[in-house]
């Protein structure tokens, strides 16, 4: 209970008795987890977009020295080629894995940049939500949007940076033929007018303002154009997905808050709580969501520890910002396109009730004490575990030697026409096991024989206590063992797994002597699970327990750039980046003199620099850069920003660099307190 919760409890006890009563203490209020009012900087305070990463190069400047640069395709068809190129196709599928739409009356900025012939350049959405196509690609799914206003040449992006754990917002300029694109951070103020949980929005079903809504798409097909090699006339199926992708970004934010924040700080208990919850996270990664009804021995204090510091910080609750707006037919009362331009230039007016300014108030409250509490976070933090990463994890589990686990149960098999049905249900064992399946057999003899030589069939349904519910496996024979009638593995790489991390292997049936309608089945699961547990464990209460902790944004920046000298053991260097989160922040606000001098260099010519720039340049194209795209980066604008407001804080002065240098830069406090500012002339 908060204190001003505790005064009013204790006034409302102490006031006497009257006819006028006092109001109950007001319920705390839910906090944002991500506040509209609050945008953060343009510029990202650490790392780089998705879409930087993507397009980013280096190339040759003036008297042939490199520079940052983009290769971004043009036209927009080759963007698009290239962006499919990046992305897995779903074999089952004929739809792009780079799902786009059409909206000629959307509620964008740019929605009168066509005004009025909206339907010959229609402003295309464009949303990934498909995994990468290599397994060392970028994981684009869910983190990459592109809209495109052909009449405006401007392409408004929005991609993750996980170093930063954040959306960033981005626009490209100049994006025409002939012209070369320019590529700015946008004013997060600005974009969060609409984007107020800090990610993508899009509308509610049925997404009538796309090429989805008949009306539209017969008006843009009038029109005779091709709009970049995307159809027209298209049903729901694209819109609903970008609708399911947006949906899952708009709930990393609640992800990286209870991540960084919901176990507490850097001591033991919190580390092992960042510890659970990530190996719960692997579990559910690896078993696809699966539940089981029995939970894992080692979560309950976890998940305690979690819920009650959660629960501290958040007593009201965390309110998760709405990403979707309302649903808008800007074609409701038109019987086909008017001829009069002035009318159709009006209809580019959204009304106010459609308006995604509109304030908006939460899509829902997470709450600590609820009973999907542990699954959201768990959940959450499995989308940030790729795909690639999740079969490295395979490969090396299945490397190990592992033991098995078996489950047995009763079973009835009833013969037809081409194929067994056969029912397992919980025998004197109390296994659990239920199953239901359909095998391609035939019965002579009182056994059962294989039809052909290549004889399966289907696992309809298999549930067990730990490893929850398979559904719809394929099955295909294998050899039998020792007093095995018939043997089958899952037809499917890799493995399913179960709730418990734990891949099933084999399914094997035994028919009863004497009785060829009964018999038992023998379930096989390979106990490899507990190598991860144990590793993680290892993890959290060894000398690297610390990187479980997260890194507030504001320190993450100085990671990629000054971890490979001062982030060791050893003082000399200075190793500044060593410790706790906590610990990092009070060396790097220590060092932030010498850290200022030390970044402000790159803006100085060689012959007027009192000390060679950070990093070194010769350690500058390692990070795919030279001095001059340091010093015209956002990262070094980022670094050097956040170290000007840690000096501004402690003096209330904007720092000066001649003023720093005054007194000669040995006189600048050393970056770690314990050291003597003569006795290390490299602040290193």
């Amino acid at each position: 209970m908060k204190l001003s919760s505790a005064l009013l409890a204790v006034l409302w006890c102490l006031a006497p008795c009257s006819g006028t009563a006092m109001s109950a203490p007001q319920a705390d209020p839910p906090a944002w987890v991500v506040d509209p009012a609050m945008p953060g900087e343009n510029l990202p305070p650490s790392g780089r977009s998705l879409f930087d990463r993507l397009f980013a190069v280096r190339e040759k400047g003036v008297e042939g020295h490199e520079t940052a640069g983009y290769d971004i395709p043009f036209p927009f068809t080759k963007l698009l080629t290239r962006l499919d190129t990046q992305l897995k196709r779903d074999p089952n599928s004929l739809l792009y894995p780079a799902k786009r739409v059409l909206i000629p009356l959307g509620r964008s900025l740019q929605r009168t940049a066509a005004a009025p012939d909206y339907f010959l350049f229609p402003r295309v959405v464009v949303a990934v939500d498909s995994p990468p196509s290599v397994p060392s690609g970028l994981l684009l799914k869910d983190r990459l949007y592109i809209g495109y206003q052909e009449k405006s040449d401007v392409l408004e992006v929005i991609s993750y940076n996980e170093s930063a754990g954040r959306f960033e917002f981005q626009l490209v300029k100049n994006y025409r033929a002939g012209a070369k694109p320019q590529v700015f951070y946008a004013n997060r103020t600005l974009c969060y007018a609409c984007h107020q949980n800090g990610a993508p929005i899009f509308s509610r079903a049925l997404w009538d303002e796309t090429n989805a809504n008949p009306k539209v798409a017969a008006l843009l097909s009038a029109s005779g154009k091709d709009f970049y090699g995307i159809p027209p006339e298209r049903g729901v199926d694209i819109p609903y997905a970008i609708d399911i992708a947006i949906k899952r970004a708009n709930g990393f934010a609640l992800t990286q808050r209870l991540w960084q924040e919901g176990c507490g700080g850097a001591d033991r208990p919190a580390l092992r709580c960042r510890a659970g919850l990530f190996t719960a996270a692997l579990r559910h990664a690896l078993s696809d969501g699966r539940k089981g009804t029995v939970a894992p021995a080692q979560s309950d204090s976890n998940s305690t520890l979690f819920r009650a510091e959660a629960d501290r910080r958040w007593p009201g609750g965390l309110a998760i910002g709405a990403s979707d707006i309302p649903n808008r037919n800007p074609l409701q009362d038109l019987g086909s396109g008017p001829d009069d331009i002035a009318r159709r230039i009006s209809f580019s007016h959204v009304p106010a009730l459609f308006e995604p300014l509109t304030r908006r108030s939460s899509q829902e409250i997470w709450r600590a004490d609820t009973a999907d509490a542990i699954d959201r976070i768990t959940g959450g933090l499995a989308e940030f575990v790729s795909a690639s990463d999740r079969q490295r994890l395979v490969d090396a589990l299945a490397a190990r030697p592992a033991q098995s686990i078996q489950y047995h149960a009763p079973c009835r098999m009833t013969p037809g026409a081409s194929r067994w049905s056969v029912g397992c249900q919980p025998g004197d064992g109390n296994s659990g096991l239920k199953l239901t399946a359909t095998l391609d057999k035939t019965r002579a003899h009182g056994r059962v024989e294989t039809r052909n030589q290549s004889p399966g069939g289907r696992l309809e349904r298999l549930t067990l206590p730990a490893s929850g519910a398979f559904n719809s496996i394929a099955l295909m024979s294998s050899a039998p063992r020792a007093g095995e009638r018939d043997t089958f593995t899952p037809d499917n790489k890799p493995l399913p797994r179960g709730a418990d991390g734990n891949p099933l292997v084999r399914i094997a049936f035994q028919v009863s002597p004497g009785k060829p309608d009964d018999g038992e089945v023998l379930i096989e699961m390979r106990e490899e699970f507990p190598a991860v547990e144990q590793a993680v464990t290892a993890l959290a209460e060894g000398p690297d327990g610390p990187a479980l902790v997260p890194v507030a944004p504001v320190l993450q920046g100085f990671y990629p750039y000054c971890a490979t000298c001062h982030q060791s053991a050893e003082t000399f260097p200075p190793n500044f980046l060593t410790g706790t989160a906590s610990q990092v922040e009070a060396q790097l606000r220590q060092c932030a003199p010498r850290l200022y001098v030390r970044l402000s260099m790159a803006d100085q010519t060689p012959e007027h620099r009192n000390k060679t720039p950070m990093p070194p340049e010769s350690l500058l194209p390692a990070f795919g850069t030279d001095i001059a795209g340091w010093r015209a980066s956002p990262a070094r604008a980022a670094l050097l920003a956040q170290v000007g407001n840690w000096l501004r804080a402690e003096t209330g002065k904007t720092p000066d660099l001649t003023l720093l240098l005054a007194g000669g830069y040995e006189a600048l406090r050393p970056c770690l307190p314990t050291q003597r500012p003569a006795t290390n002339p490299s602040p290193r």
